[in-house]
């Protein structure tokens, strides 16, 4: 279907990767955001890159073809905001660690055990630099900020700053979004709204389940480059930005521990003594019922296709390509099908 007319509601990096792709595939796109470009959940992300925690194996290979789509986009777009050091991940107990790289490593993932000569070496930033990691060498970060903003402007989207209020439906088949001034008309809906998906797939008669769990990060003002990987240990997980700043991450327990992640920070990590926070997010990650990505039409036939998962950021480059393509010529690429939101139906 080109030249058709797309509403992309939700300004994320889900959003702009399908309003992104929609557009070079000729699709005439209007994006709807109430919080602008970003989104909401997106600016408050870590921004890893990973297939690591891809489980069962279908899953892995959706997010290791993702990095590979990334890195392609990286080229087509310099200036998105990516990074690819790799990662050293030493939050398991060692017969877990063990057991998470065996079984990657079958899988073909580039990555291996290594002693604690080896993690300092890998990470001199690191006082404390662990007996035994992982070392994840394909995997890297994007910046959440620039990646939005290159990608929405590479479609020449600017997102429209308005509530959506239902999505239109006639038929059975959705005709526009409306809001609270006027009426959008379009041939396909996208919702890529993150947490508030359900209620806007619920004014066209449709559910999904959702959960969200919130995630702190502490950001730093920036620092001289003390970092070169991504940093996954006991209880922080951290790394620096292309900009300097110092990203840590952290489960949020209900009150902000910003001073406890502040004195960890500064406490592990070389360089880091003066470390000083300019700002902290707490955002709500979006989790489908049974922990895996939600893409695809809802219902079937109705022009409404649904992009909704944690982790959007790994997961945005093959949505955005083989979700534009499926929207428009009706082709859906294997490595989605297990992921569409007829399972819960």
């Amino acid at each position: 279907m080109t030249s058709a007319k797309v509403a992309v509601i939700g300004a994320g990096i889900l959003g702009a990767s399908l309003s992104y792709h929609l557009v070079r595939r000729r699709a005439r796109v209007t994006v709807i955001a109430e919080s602008g470009a970003g989104g909401t959940a997106t600016p408050a992300t870590f921004g890893w890159l990973n297939a690591s925690w891809g489980k069962p194996e279908p899953y892995f290979r959706l997010r290791m073809a993702s990095l590979a789509l990334w890195r392609r986009l990286g080229e087509t777009l310099p200036g998105l905001g990516l990074s690819w050091n790799g990662s050293l991940t030493y939050d398991l107990p060692e017969p877990s660690l063990r057991a998470y790289v065996e079984q990657h490593a079958g899988w073909d993932y580039p990555i291996r055990l290594v002693d604690g000569v080896e993690a300092a070496r890998l990470e001199p930033g690191l006082r404390e630099p662990p007996a035994l990691a992982a070392f994840a060498e394909a995997e890297g970060a994007a910046e959440p900020g620039p990646a939005v903003q290159m990608l929405l402007a590479a479609a020449g989207a600017r997102p429209i700053p308005a509530t959506v209020e239902a999505i239109a439906m006639k038929g059975g088949r959705c005709v526009g979004v409306r809001t609270a001034e006027e009426t959008i008309e379009a041939d396909l809906v996208v919702v890529a709204a993150g947490a508030g998906t359900p209620a806007l797939v619920a004014t066209a008669g449709a559910k999904l389940m959702l959960e969200t769990t919130p995630g702190l990060l502490l950001h730093t003002a920036p620092l001289p480059p003390v970092l070169q990987r991504i940093i996954v240990g006991p209880g922080m997980d951290v790394r620096q930005t292309l900009s300097g700043t110092i990203i840590v991450g952290s489960d949020f327990g209900g009150s902000p521990v910003t001073g406890d992640l502040l004195e960890t920070l500064r406490r592990r990590v070389r360089g880091a003594e003066h470390a000083r926070i300019e700002r902290y997010t707490i955002g709500q990650r979006p989790m489908p019922a049974d922990g895996f990505p939600v893409v695809g039409f809802l219902p079937a036939g109705s022009g409404i296709y649904v992009a909704v998962m944690h982790s959007g950021m790994t997961n945005a480059a093959a949505v955005g390509a083989w979700g534009a393509e499926e929207m428009l010529t009706g082709r859906r690429h294997p490595l989605l099908g297990p992921f569409g939101p007829e399972r819960f139906s």
